[in-house]
């Protein structure tokens, strides 16, 4: 009977989750067998995968509205403007769109670091990581 209310907020989670995606997440949410309290870490590994998920959603949508919403769909209402000499429509397609890209990855990078310093998964100033080249030098 223990194992059956343990395994609910476990199936729970990969529903949500997709199959496969939860696994790791759902396997850590209890202590032990009987014990129904959640694992801390575990939830903490949810809402920082929550977070980034979200953000990559985000930005994801501005990206398909960039590209396809104003390089595409409002090429002609744009190209009653002009910017350098060109028509906005084509100017946006072709220039403007690849500026916002550009500016999209400064954002994620930006956005990450903050997520990563609120689930306290950052790397700290003068600590190296096992994979860093340095790390293994005497």
């Amino acid at each position: 009977m223990a194992t059956e209310s343990n395994s609910q907020p476990r199936d729970a989670l990969r529903d949500g989750l997709g199959e496969g995606l939860g696994d790791g997440i759902a396997d850590g949410l209890s202590h032990g067998i009987g014990d129904s309290r959640p694992d801390p870490a575990a939830l903490a590994a949810h809402a920082y995968w929550r977070a980034n998920l979200r953000l990559v959603g985000v930005l994801l949508l501005i990206w398909f509205l960039v590209s396809f919403g104003f390089g595409i769909l409002l090429v002609e209402p744009l190209n009653q403007f002009t910017v350098f000499g060109f028509k906005l429509g084509f100017w946006w397609a072709q220039q403007g769109s690849i500026y916002v890209f550009i500016a999209l990855i400064f954002v994620y990078a930006a956005a990450m670091r903050r997520i990563d310093r609120r689930f306290d998964v950052h790397e700290r100033d003068g600590e190296r990581t096992p994979a860093s080249p340095s790390a293994h030098e005497g």
